[in-house]
């Protein structure tokens, strides 16, 4: 048995929750549900909305402000020297109404060749009041998540660049409140990314345009715990891959198609034998993160087949006029023993002078969907602009 923990809200939070063995007979069926967790989930939260309005595609569309969660690589093919923005986003509002996600970035570039990048992100999960088994108040706290980012991207070539981001991660979900004998404490890691972008100009019958490939391994970090004697959980290592198209249509008009693959690289839970602590299908998951990763490519009690349940989905179209107004769409998919997650996204964009407005709005395919009416918004600052200008 499995014990690790999680802040409950709802069904959305958790404070500390039990992860019980997976139990079969005879044979492992791919059908049975069989969702991977992991610490600080708040880390794959598409946190601007150009990316949640496309599909939460990002690691190989063009390169803009929040490319930090996406792939820091882009920031060298950036047009400008320096920028900055901030994204906010009412999360869940259809269950509670007190969480948000707030993300602030920034960029600078040094030469045509190096950039430097930052980001902060806090996601506060809301207020909660806490009882003992016997439904006594024990007080109130405001639980809240934090990575504080660092990233480095430079220049290989023409056409590709590679960079490293740095993260220190905070999460702090019971205020040091006693889960029965046990004092719990905010958990505390530090992971990187290493991602690589490729860009090149072609043309598309008698149009011009670029096609684009990225790539980015995020939050590789130790686990986390939130307790002296709890058994450490992993956080969310993830592997993205994906492709881009921009086709200008003329000087006036540009379209962009986008289409991002996801794998957590962290181990699957495995099927365990009927009244035992056997394992029956799949690997034990109590390894180490380099292990973890490793085994997350072939540990799936169903085999491929469920390794490829594994692979979320996502689809993106971009319209921009004149490079002043764009308008986008996108599809998310998730597998349903993964964790169901299906949804269409939509949004615009402006750029108005120095500044660039996004917004977005998530509709999730199936209408009890606690991501159901979920919207983003994001403002962001051009320095290059705002010097010419003045």
């Amino acid at each position: 048995m499995l014990i690790y923990y999680r802040l409950l809200k709802g069904f959305a939070i958790g404070v500390i929750f039990l992860s019980l063995p997976l139990k079969v007979h005879a044979q492992y069926s791919t059908d049975i549900i069989n969702t991977i967790h992991s610490a600080v989930p708040f880390l794959t939260i598409a946190p601007d909305s150009r990316a949640g309005a496309m599909g939460d595609v990002g690691v190989a569309t063009s390169p803009d402000i929040n490319s930090q969660h996406w792939n820091p690589a882009k920031y060298v093919f950036m047009d400008g020297d320096g920028g900055a923005s901030l994204s906010y986003t009412p999360w869940l509002r259809s269950l509670i109404p007190d969480i948000n996600l707030a993300y602030l970035v920034g960029y600078k570039k040094f030469g045509d060749k190096q950039a430097v990048s930052g980001s902060l992100r806090y996601f506060s999960l809301g207020n909660i009041v806490f009882t003992n088994i016997y439904g006594q108040n024990q007080g109130q706290f405001n639980p809240n998540e934090l990575a504080l980012d660092l990233g480095y991207s430079r220049l290989f070539s023409d056409n590709f660049s590679g960079a490293m981001a740095f993260r220190f991660i905070r999460s702090d979900l019971t205020g040091g409140q006693y889960v029965g004998d046990l004092e719990s404490k905010a958990g505390i890691s530090v992971a990187a990314d290493l991602a690589f972008y490729y860009t090149n100009d072609i043309d598309v019958g008698d149009k011009d345009g670029k096609l684009s490939f990225g790539s980015n391994i995020s939050n590789m970090g130790r686990k986390i715990a939130y307790t002296e004697t709890q058994d450490a959980a992993f956080i969310p290592t993830n592997l993205r891959l994906g492709g881009n198209l921009d086709l200008e249509i003329d000087d006036y008009n540009t379209f962009s198609f986008s289409l991002d693959f996801n794998k957590l690289l962290i181990p699957t839970p495995p099927a365990y034998l009927e009244d035992s602590a056997i394992i029956g299908w799949g690997f034990d998951p109590n390894v180490s993160v380099p292990v973890g990763m490793i085994q997350s490519f072939y540990d799936a009690p169903g085999g491929f087949k469920e390794e490829l349940h594994e692979v979320m989905i996502g689809g993106g179209v971009e319209y921009w006029y004149r490079e002043q107004f764009a308008v986008r769409g996108g599809y998310f998919h998730e597998h349903n023993t993964k964790g169901n997650r299906k949804y269409f996204t939509f949004g615009i964009g402006l750029k108005l002078n120095v500044f660039e407005m996004d917004f977005a709005y998530l509709v999730p395919i199936y209408a009890t969907n606690p991501l159901a009416n979920t919207l983003r918004f994001t403002l962001g600052f051009d320095f290059d602009t705002y010097r010419r200008n003045n």
